[in-house]
């Protein structure tokens, strides 16, 4: 699934990802990959995007399909 983070509520998005039951990763375009369940991994990316860092067309990996749709739940109802 594709994921634009701009004008994103970023303390609901924790909380959906804090709902899903296994591992949820980002993926850049260049193929790095970002553990989101990891709260360091939340934190610095926060604080990354506070400070004028943009993420544009990454992709989310769920381990578990039921965890997709919490995500997809999420991106379009908030």
């Amino acid at each position: 699934m594709k994921l634009n983070i701009q004008n994103m509520d970023l303390t609901a998005f924790t909380t959906a990802l804090d709902r899903c039951k296994g591992q949820v990763w980002i993926v850049s375009e260049e193929g790095d990959k970002i553990n989101l369940k990891s709260k360091l991994s939340q934190l610095v990316g926060i604080s990354n995007i506070i400070k004028g860092a943009t993420l544009t067309d990454v992709d989310i990996i769920c381990e578990f399909k039921e965890d997709e749709l919490i995500l997809i739940d999420f991106l379009m109802y908030g």
